[in-house]
């Protein structure tokens, strides 16, 4: 461990953690009151990592550590600026994720004396512990630790503990739904809150973005098996009004139409009309096509592999998408990955069309 001085030697046991408790892809976390949850948060949170003595402190070294915002009208420099840094550097790269928290705590301890730079970097922690490690303890405990009590992240946490019932507690403190990719609607549908989720995307789309909260509609219903009324919502993405839609309206309505498409072959699906062998397929993803491979064997799905894409901010759904699909032997009832819903819904339309051009 580097030599830091005893607050900060303190600060890095309660930082860092083991890697997830309860993984994407499981069909269910154990049932916890939230008791149980909390303590389990505090628990977890406060207990170093397994990996910490294996995983380098390695960053640029021309990186202002002292967080301070580049200045209007500069170029992205992630050699230089922290946050353009996990943006562009940690996010993207898998074998990072763990660097990012180990990093995101040497941050802490240079900014110790600055509350609010280092709730910055607790945000980050909570963020990569979520989304890329799976460790949902940990994330709660430094979402809870920055002051984000009320937020959709911390109620995901909860909900992956074992605890929807404060999960949904959390959420109805969030208001209405005003994000960019309708994450509120989607989480109200993982809870098992169907019409709560339509009611708030049929909010949202007068208020704000009805292309997003259209998509998030024809997504509930998708997963829930609802098809009929799935692609009802997704054709309305379609018909929105440009003025009203967001920033992401060309994406939305590709997104649309891809799902259309796939959804239209989702009944037809019959893994005993496939022969065995290799069929590839793509789908519109946040950055571009995103191409998937996908083996059958004996009639049952044997291997998803993503062969080529361009994604980004991927996190997790690259693989833990494909392991749903495998486990479900199917297209049908596989959840898009929070966090990186286009790109698992992407790979998700791809599988459909793929194992459509080899029904016989």
């Amino acid at each position: 461990m580097q030599n830091f001085g005893p607050s900060t030697c303190v600060l890095i046991a309660v930082v860092l953690g083991a890697t997830g408790l309860i993984y994407a892809g499981e069909t269910a976390p154990p049932v916890r009151t939230k008791p149980e949850v909390d303590a389990l948060i505090q628990k977890q949170g406060t207990t170093p990592p397994d990996w910490w003595e294996a995983t380098p402190l390695n960053f640029p070294k021309t990186l202002d550590l002292t967080l301070t915002p580049p200045p209007k009208g500069a170029p992205w420099d992630p050699q230089k600026n922290v946050g353009q840094y996990f943006w562009s550097v940690i996010n993207e790269n898998a074998g990072k994720w763990k660097e990012g928290v180990k990093f995101a705590a040497h941050v802490i301890a240079v900014n110790e004396k600055d509350a609010a730079k280092v709730a910055n970097m607790q945000g980050q922690m909570a963020h990569l512990y979520a989304n890329c490690l799976f460790d949902y303890a940990r994330a709660a405990y430094w979402w809870q630790k920055k002051g984000d009590t009320d937020t959709e992240e911390l109620a995901f946490c909860y909900w992956k503990l074992g605890c929807p019932a404060y999960a949904k507690e959390i959420l109805g403190r969030c208001g209405n739904d005003d994000t960019r990719h309708g994450s509120l609607i989607k989480l109200w549908a993982d809870l098992g809150e169907f019409d709560k989720a339509i009611k708030e995307a049929e909010v949202k789309a007068d208020f704000d973005k009805p292309d997003i909260a259209w998509l998030m509609a024809g997504e509930a219903c998708r997963t829930t098996g609802r098809y009929a009324d799935a692609l009802k919502y997704f054709q309305k993405v379609l018909t929105s009004d440009p003025s009203k839609a967001g920033r992401d309206f060309k994406q939305s309505k590709a997104r649309a139409q891809a799902s259309i498409d796939a959804i239209k072959v989702f009944d037809t699906l019959d893994l005993k009309r496939v022969p065995d062998g290799k069929y590839t397929s793509s789908s519109t993803g946040y950055t571009g096509p995103v191409t998937v491979e996908l083996s059958v064997k004996g009639a049952k799905i044997d291997d998803v592999k993503v062969t080529q894409h361009t994604e980004k901010q991927f996190y997790g759904s690259l693989t833990e998408t494909p392991k749903q699909i495998i486990l479900k032997q199917g297209v049908k009832g596989v959840d898009t990955y929070t966090s990186a819903t286009i790109t698992s819904e992407a790979i998700i339309n791809a599988c459909a069309k793929a194992l459509a051009t080899g029904m016989k």
